[in-house]
């Protein structure tokens, strides 16, 4: 009797009888053998079917890709196959014959998978993107559930907003408008005054008519909250948290991040402590001459790339005509259609680069930085640098004044290297009774769907502060993706709610 094995445990069955069940990924025939790729969640693995053993090669001839399946042999090494293991199969049992799958080897277009996301998650790379995402959500919490944070499940529902009433997703709740929660933060607040330091881990809502690749309508963010806490604790716990994200990440997934074609270099390098700034230091930063050079230098470099990806374009398409086998083709039109989505993307950063690098050389104290001037300065370092202090009418209403600059506020960005910007904003809040009430009155808000709110600060008012970490925007840094998309097994977009 063979024993049940998963793909990734095969190492331990060598020369023994297992049985496999998962999924047809893909075959390919060679006159008496047919080599089938099976996946089964925990890998990929060969499984050679012979023409003597002629039942398991008829079920093998005969399966269409994604068929659900049995496979029975025994396990062998080799080296060229992925994972380094094979299976010499005696039995192929099919549990449901798959025909027509829409997905097939060649080329398809973004708008078509992600239309197909519910068949789409199978793809290697897909499924390696929502492992990353798994270590990244449990290292998250693993990191403050070991410093002594107690998990705190905050609404979904709010009575009003937090972050900006422009960006809320309104709800019928029993005939009154209420709101989904745009974050978990003032919920945590009370939480802190507790039991001191707490977080929340869950889904967010930001209705903001954005399509940038990083922007989600729907998004899931970790947010701690500590009493005691001022803007130098969280600035350390920031650091803290994204050098743990990182490097274990780093150590669990070197395998999938090196098949996504990630250069994870660049990651070994995030280590705390990291670069700092205040706001008016990164407008000087902005606005000066040597980023400004390096700009024009990047520009004239990237001008070049796209000049030689035309090139290897060119390439391809005679390739594609000269291809005599099937295979040959399905793979040179993937590379195609790759290169030119890469060709498209380019040309379409290099047509608004000019505009972008005139806005950062002109860029006026008090307005607040958007993606491309995140971009900008995240792109001066090789790791994340936190900024601080921002101008107090770009930010919530919460936000705690520094007592020496009242123009500014206790706040923190963590903007990510290589382009990706913010990852993590945060503040220390208003403790202030008065404070917080004149701040609301200055922004017209409403007082009575937030004196539960005022409450903490009439009852034992403490110094106290957190942060979110948006988890797209991190695993798509640590992934290497270029748009957000990916990130989430099924992404709402201001054009997408289908599947």
């Amino acid at each position: 009797m063979t024993e049940q094995a998963c793909i990734s445990d095969l190492k331990h069955h060598v020369d023994a009888p297992v049985t496999l069940r998962g999924w047809l990924q893909g075959k390919r025939s060679g006159g008496k053998v047919v080599f089938m790729l099976l996946r089964d969640g925990t890998g990929v693995c060969q499984c050679v079917v012979e023409a003597k053993d002629a039942e398991a090669f008829e079920v093998a001839s005969s399966l269409g890709q994604e068929s659900s399946l049995y496979v029975s042999g025994t396990v062998r090494e080799d080296a060229r196959s992925p994972g380094g293991f094979e299976i010499a199969a005696g039995s192929v049992r099919a549990i449901q014959s798959s025909e027509d799958y829409p997905i097939s080897r060649k080329a398809h277009g973004t708008d078509f998978l992600m239309g197909h996301r519910h068949l789409w998650l199978r793809s290697e790379r897909q499924s390696g993107i929502l492992r990353i995402r798994h270590t990244v959500i449990r290292e998250a919490r693993r990191f403050f559930d070991n410093r002594g944070f107690t998990l705190i499940d905050t609404p979904i529902l709010s009575p009003g907003a937090a972050e900006g009433a422009g960006t809320l997703f309104p709800v019928d709740y029993f005939g009154e408008e209420v709101y989904l929660a745009q974050t978990g933060q003032l919920y945590l607040e009370s939480a802190c005054q507790a039991l001191g330091k707490v977080y929340c881990f869950g889904p967010t809502f930001r209705a903001e008519k954005s399509k940038t690749r990083r922007h989600l309508t729907e998004f899931w963010m970790i947010e701690p909250e500590i009493a005691f806490a001022e803007l130098p604790d969280l600035c350390e716990l920031a650091e803290s948290f994204v050098e743990h994200i990182v490097q274990s990440t780093l150590a669990a997934h070197e395998g999938d991040l090196k098949a996504l074609g990630r250069d994870i270099a660049p990651l070994e390098k995030i280590k705390a402590p990291f670069p700092r700034l205040t706001y008016s230091e990164a407008v000087e930063l902005l606005r000066s001459e040597e980023v400004h050079l390096r700009l024009l230098g990047e520009l004239e470099e990237d001008k070049g790339r796209l000049g030689s990806w035309i090139g290897q374009l060119q390439e391809l398409e005679k390739k594609l005509s000269e291809a005599k086998k099937e295979w040959q083709r399905e793979n040179i039109t993937r590379e195609i259609h790759d290169l030119r989505d890469e060709i498209r993307t380019l040309e379409e950063d290099l047509g608004n680069r000019p505009d972008h690098i005139r806005d950062a050389r002109e860029f006026e104290w008090g307005k607040d930085f958007g993606g491309d001037e995140e971009t900008i300065l995240c792109g001066q370092f090789d790791r994340p640098v936190i900024v601080t202090r921002y101008p107090r009418e770009v930010k919530a209403f919460y936000m705690k004044a520094d007592k020496d600059d009242r123009r500014v506020v206790l706040n923190l960005d963590v903007l990510a290297p290589e382009g990706y910007g913010e990852i993590i904003g945060g503040s220390q809040r208003e403790d202030d009774l008065h404070a917080l009430i004149a701040r609301m009155d200055e922004e017209g808000m409403e007082k009575a769907p937030y004196e539960w709110y005022l409450d903490l600060r009439r009852y034992g008012s403490v110094p106290h502060g957190g942060f979110g970490l948006g988890i797209e925007r991190t695993v798509a840094w640590i992934c290497g993706l270029k748009h957000i998309r990916e990130t989430i097994p099924f992404p709402r977009l201001m054009s997408r709610i289908y599947p």
